[in-house]
């Protein structure tokens, strides 16, 4: 099986990593996250010049008309440099739906906007207590035509800077909708509180906030798989990308590094731990390539999907905590920015479910083809 980009997808990670290399240096990552919005603004133009944030996104709206695979080369160079911008919270958790769901109208009038870098979106899909998105904390009522909704929803990602977020509510017992609520609103506050990797993360709490329904009434559990399968996706990309950069730091670190009278890494201890964290990411890529390859050609990737967010959370995790202690002292240095990729993974890992919720998922899903005689 052949496993090389187009000339297409080359030429698009090409222009992704001059971007986030030229001007996403770590002293620029440092300053920015001492901000108090945490968000490079100049890197988002950039960005959006380059038509970057159109990555995704439908020709008809200005957009490059590419898929979740070219989204996931982008979102991997943003890993590598862990560059505080909402890149993943407003294409993946918020644009993919609006141009999805959303009618022309929604559209014409918000995804030009994001493309130009104009507007910022998010979503609203990590619940209380065992963080299930089918089981929405909002409900929704229909007032003079108008869409109402009450209730709070944590861990909402960029909820500050965001224009728009996106969030399923309860328009019935048993029926759930999705909905586009703009911010800020009459009847929304917003209590920011920042997250393991330093990024503003919200909570948020509605009383009778208007929404606009996104999609028909009653499709919220489909979209919302239809949601989920993409931004777990995006996610493990993101982690691919922190895991690829950390890894080039220990070995250029480790080989340069002195004990003894010779360099770190001609110990076979520090080589075979190496050579792990290699492998590691290089597989991790690899199920995350599968899962975007199988949703954009509309196979079924449920399985595929699970399993790239389980390798991004628990051999991600491996990755980025053999990478500190090879760094040694240097590692656990809050001045050096190693560290940044560890608090990232860590972050992404429990973004949305942690490993032993993927593969309880993932345990269901094959439980159920087997109970049903469905073949692998």
């Amino acid at each position: 099986m052949n496993f090389d980009l187009s000339e297409e997808q080359a030429a698009l990670e090409q222009l992704s990593s001059q971007i986030f290399e030229g001007s996403s240096s770590f002293d620029r990552v440092e300053e920015i996250e001492n901000t108090e919005e945490k968000f490079d603004e100049n890197l988002w133009k950039e960005l959006a010049n380059a038509n970057l944030l159109g990555i995704a996104m439908p020709e008809d709206q200005g957009g490059l008309g590419f898929g979740l695979f070219e989204l996931c080369i982008l979102l991997e160079q943003h890993g590598r440099s862990v560059a505080p911008i909402p890149l993943l919270p407003t294409l993946a958790m918020g644009a993919l739906p609006v141009a999805e769901f959303g009618s022309p109208e929604q559209k014409t009038r918000i995804l030009p906007k994001v493309i130009a870098g104009d507007c910022i979106l998010t979503g609203a899909y990590q619940e209380w207590g065992i963080n299930n998105p089918l089981q929405t904390s909002l409900t929704a009522e229909l007032v003079d035509n108008e869409w109402l909704l009450t209730g709070s929803k944590p861990a909402v990602p960029a909820a500050s800077n965001s224009d728009y977020v996106i969030a399923t509510a309860r328009t019935g017992e048993e029926e759930i909708s999705l909905f586009l609520i703009p911010l800020p609103s009459e009847g929304i506050t917003i209590s920011n509180s920042p997250t393991t990797n330093r990024e503003i993360h919200a909570q948020l709490d509605l009383n009778q906030v208007e929404a606009e329904l996104l999609g028909e009434v009653g499709q919220g559990n489909f979209s919302i798989i239809w949601i989920l399968e993409r931004v777990h996706t995006a996610i493990a990309a993101v982690a691919v990308g922190c895991c690829a950069k950390a890894t080039e730091m220990m070995a250029e670190y480790t080989s340069e590094r002195e004990q003894f009278g010779r360099p770190l890494s001609h110990n076979q201890a520090v080589t075979q731990r190496a050579a792990d964290c290699y492998i590691g990411t290089d597989a991790m890529r690899l199920v995350l390539w599968q899962a975007a390859w199988r949703l954009d050609a509309g196979y079924p990737a449920s399985e595929e999907v699970r399993a790239a967010k389980w390798w991004s959370a628990e051999v991600g995790q491996k990755v980025v905590h053999d990478v500190q202690h090879l760094h040694g002292g240097m590692g656990a240095d809050v001045d050096y920015p190693v560290h940044r990729y560890f608090l990232w993974v860590k972050q992404l890992e429990n973004m949305l479910g942690g490993g032993s919720a993927q593969l309880a998922e993932l345990g269901k899903h094959i439980a159920m083809k087997a109970k049903a005689g469905v073949g692998n």
